[in-house]
């Protein structure tokens, strides 16, 4: 394993925590993630569903995780089930977990073969009334792909159609939006480890640079410090490419004059980072980049002052708009004509800011969360404002990741300097 997990107290409060929702006579089976094909014989890297994780710390494919607080059998209350390492498996891919390292991981003390699975699982579902079954029901999802827990979700419904069904998701979304102390340590990691890829590009930006040289950059600082590497692909975008908000081409040269726009974050032990900045491929900002992304920043600084307890997210998107309206109108690319005949589905501001300030970040970079709750202590938020004019092939956007805590905001990301005169004095260092 390349990252040093949390201790297995985590696991098992996050458990608890869990099966406080369940009513009496329920179970709760989760799933892990399948494998995913590529082309031939190939797949692509594993990466374990969310929810499976933050129940167990269990980081391996084909494992199952049944919770049954009220089962008749102490040894059926909490139960996991792992693939069996065999000759063929250890030749190949490695050993698996053996049930004491689960236990020592988990904090499970019943651990089975996934073998076992359909003889226990038969028992349990003879004595529960309500089946809560996994499904992921981010507000943003795509899923064109069947996914192992759609898979068993319709053979529970087929093979035991008389039992109440009932969504794990709102449970635990309401669970993973509040960030345990365990959960904010590794966030930190993750956060330091792409402070120091940002440091580490800064030193060899320069006119002529090609934007994938700089992804290679970010890679080799990740994986030299035990990251599995990006959170998500990363944007290396320069001149009128930082104005298309998901390019991920990354193959222009960075030219003189440019600002060249760095969304990138990374992984370790499964939650994510995501960071961005907007520097100048020459090292100074010319007055009019300036004068835009001392903008961005003014609105970025008070969006961070209004993440706090007892606000509301669609709120503070509202409020957010208005700071960039403000910011717009001072640099003139609106005016109040603009602002006064505009669609309230679509305020004047959205010609140049077009996405949303804030994001729930954790084991997923678009993490679950709530969005009808007020925020409170231990939410985890991005906070991303930015101003895109591709007329002036000019994209700016900053982007930091930030814990509320009882005493304001702990910014994990603060390490990548964001004023001006930081950015071209560490530049000009080189």
């Amino acid at each position: 394993m390349r990252y040093k997990a949390p201790k297995s107290d985590l696991f098992k409060r996050n458990r608890d925590r869990f099966t406080s929702y369940l009513p009496d006579g329920a179970l709760a089976i989760f799933n892990a993630n399948d494998i995913m094909p590529t082309n031939g014989d190939g797949t692509m890297p594993f990466k374990q569903n969310s929810d499976l994780y933050y129940l167990t710390g269990v980081d391996q494919e084909e494992s199952i995780l049944v919770l049954f607080p009220h089962a008749f059998h102490a040894a059926h209350r909490c139960m996991l089930f792992l693939l069996e390492t065999n000759p063929h498996i250890a030749r190949w891919e490695g050993e698996k977990l053996n049930k004491e390292q689960a236990k020592a991981v988990s904090g499970i003390d019943s651990v089975y073969w996934i073998s076992e699975f359909d003889a226990i699982l038969k028992t349990v579902m003879s004595q529960a009334t309500h089946v809560f079954l996994n499904q992921n029901e981010h507000y943003r999802r795509n899923n064109p792909v069947q996914t192992r827990d759609d898979r068993f979700r319709e053979r529970m419904m087929r093979d035991f159609p008389l039992h109440e069904y009932e969504r794990c998701a709102p449970i635990m979304h309401a669970l993973r939006a509040i960030k345990q102390p365990e959960e904010i340590e590794v966030m930190q990691k993750a956060a330091d480890i792409a402070v120091d890829g940002y440091k580490r590009v800064l030193k060899m930006l320069k006119p002529g640079v090609m934007e994938y040289e700089i992804e290679a950059e970010f890679i080799h600082e990740f994986t030299r410090q035990g990251s599995r590497g990006f959170a998500y692909t990363p944007i290396i975008a320069s001149g009128a490419n930082a104005c298309v908000l998901h390019y991920i081409e990354n193959s222009r040269v960075c030219n003189d004059g440019d600002l060249i726009l760095l969304d990138v974050g990374a992984e370790y032990g499964n939650y994510n980072s995501d960071i961005t900045r907007t520097f100048p491929v020459n090292g100074r900002f010319t007055t009019r980049q300036k004068d835009i992304y001392n903008a961005v920043l003014r609105v970025k600084k008070a969006a961070m002052e209004l993440l706090r307890p007892g606000n509301q997210l669609h709120e503070y998107h509202r409020e957010v708009g208005a700071l960039m309206t403000d910011e717009l109108l001072r640099l003139k690319l609106i005016d109040q004509t603009d602002v006064k005949n505009e669609d309230p589905k679509w305020p004047a501001y959205k010609k140049y800011f077009m996405h949303g300030t804030s994001h729930y970040i954790g084991l997923d970079v678009h993490d679950v969360g709530l969005w009808t709750v007020q925020m409170e202590v231990g939410n985890a938020f991005t906070v991303e404002p930015g101003i895109y004019i591709p007329e002036e092939n000019i994209g700016i956007r900053i982007e930091d990741d930030v814990i509320i805590t009882q005493d304001g905001l702990l910014n994990l990301t603060e390490g990548v300097p964001e004023e001006v005169e930081a950015i071209e004095a560490l530049m000009h260092e080189r």
